[in-house]
């Protein structure tokens, strides 16, 4: 999805040597504020960066340590206590469904790419605690920030100077996304996360084209190797991260990634050049992390010949079809525009759907409509929404995640409304979304 950003005028609370309050900050490397949590909360490893109190007691008996490397300083060492939280199951696949722990896991969710610029905790914990209490189980959040110059207290994950981007493990980087992962796994929620974006928000692969294949075009992206190298050092940063944690739904290699972006495509981009790069940075991802599922998060366009349509004849260079037949692809994605891309709100749009959940039969893996929206301006949104929750319910698509989850922060205020938003207190909110998930949830029985 193409979007403004919106601004985040909250800030990160500095670290004290008094006690954490809950779901605060209370250990990892370069932590110097308070490690002792509030009455009724214990702090609890989430990774070597990352510490969380989190309710409960810690185990009574003796916590063991570990020596690890931080990644600022090969000499630096910390010792932090291991995990004692209980493990929760990774989700894996069984033909076209889900499981978690052997069950059946149809789900719905949402996306909010805001959550990971926000910078106070209270507003993330905030709006995690309204997403879980609609019942939703998937989030998918941004896992990319890229810049080429510093970005003050906003977050940034990279930052590039010239041809070599620095990875922020700081507290204004990696450690924001270390804590929206915690708190989502203290909250049963899980992510899915994409590493950069086709598009210019946030820097995209335009800051990698524009920094080491100047002039050649956005699908040099797919190709360059100085671009795919820079791409694989970011993922592995990422991904060592969390291999561990029960939060990560899933690892996404792009968002919507095509042959033109904000940078114009180079004229010979094809389907199979980008089907390439799929494969060989989802194989790359497999060999980081074997513990969690990896998907491409295309918009799903077919390439079906002598199909007259632009999304079922390879347009852009998508091939969703042999994308889902990669053996290190596990799940499909598609989302669902019409009112961008020119195309009816029914007869097309559902057989769009239909369409997607037949592959997902035909090659033996689940789909996932990833992402959606009506305008609110429409008058329409509640009626067309809930035809297409019918097509997903009777499709066999096995997950479905609107764009976009919103509510009313206590310290940023409102979320981005790019009127496909759907907040909270909307009034078609419990039809779309609060009662849509007991639907759902009724085919896991």
């Amino acid at each position: 999805m193409r979007y403004l950003a919106f601004a985040v005028f909250a800030s990160f609370a500095s670290g004290t040597l008094a006690q954490v309050g809950a779901w605060g900050q209370c250990g990892g490397i370069n932590w110097t504020g308070g490690t002792t949590c509030v009455s009724g909360y214990y702090c609890s490893v989430n990774n070597a960066y990352y510490s969380q109190c989190i309710p409960g007691q810690a185990s009574s008996s003796a916590t063991p340590t570990a020596t690890v490397t931080s990644t600022r300083t090969s000499s630096t060492t910390v010792s932090v206590p291991t995990s004692t939280a209980p493990a929760t199951g990774y989700v894996t696949t069984s033909g076209t469904e889900f499981r978690v722990n052997g069950k059946k896991f149809y789900f719905v969710g949402s996306n909010a790419y805001w959550l990971t610029f926000l910078t106070n905790q209270a507003d993330i914990n905030y709006a995690l605690d309204q997403f879980k209490a609609s019942g939703m189980k998937v989030l998918r959040i941004w896992g990319f920030a890229d810049y080429t110059s510093s970005q003050g207290s906003a977050t940034a994950f990279q930052i590039w100077s010239g041809t070599t981007p620095t990875i922020n493990t700081g507290a204004t980087g990696l450690q924001r996304l270390d804590y929206i992962v915690s708190a989502a796994a203290a909250r049963g929620i899980r992510l899915i996360i994409p590493f950069v974006n086709n598009w210019g928000d946030y820097g995209g692969m335009k800051v990698y084209v524009d920094a080491l294949a100047n002039g050649q075009g956005h699908d040099a992206f797919y190709t360059n190797t100085a671009i795919k190298t820079a791409y694989k050092n970011y993922v592995k940063a990422v991904v060592s991260r969390y291999t561990t944690s029960p939060a990560i739904f899933a690892w996404e290699l792009a968002n919507e990634a095509r042959c033109a972006g904000a940078l114009a495509q180079s004229g010979s981009c094809t389907p199979a050049k980008i089907t390439a790069w799929t494969s060989e940075m989802s194989a790359y991802i497999k060999t980081l992390d074997s513990n969690h599922l990896v998907t491409d998060g295309s918009e799903g366009f077919f390439n079906r010949a002598g199909n007259s349509d632009w999304f079922y004849n390879g347009g852009e260079g998508v091939d969703f079809e042999a994308n889902l037949k990669l053996s290190s692809i596990d799940f499909g994605t598609f989302h669902l525009y019409p009112s961008h891309w020119t195309k009816d709100y029914t007869t097309w749009a559902n057989t769009f759907i239909t369409d997607h959940g037949a592959a997902a039969k035909t090659i033996g893996k689940p789909v996932i409509l990833e992402e959606y929206g009506v305008p609110r301006s429409t008058g329409t949104r509640g009626t067309v929404i809930s035809g297409w929750h019918q097509s997903v319910l009777n499709s066999g698509v096995a997950g479905d995640m609107y764009w976009q989850f919103g509510t009313t922060l206590p310290n940023a205020g409102k979320t981005h409304d790019d009127t496909f938003t759907i907040y909270t207190d909307d009034s078609d909110y419990n039809t779309l979304v609060v009662n849509f998930v007991a639907q759902m949830e009724a085919k896991n029985v």
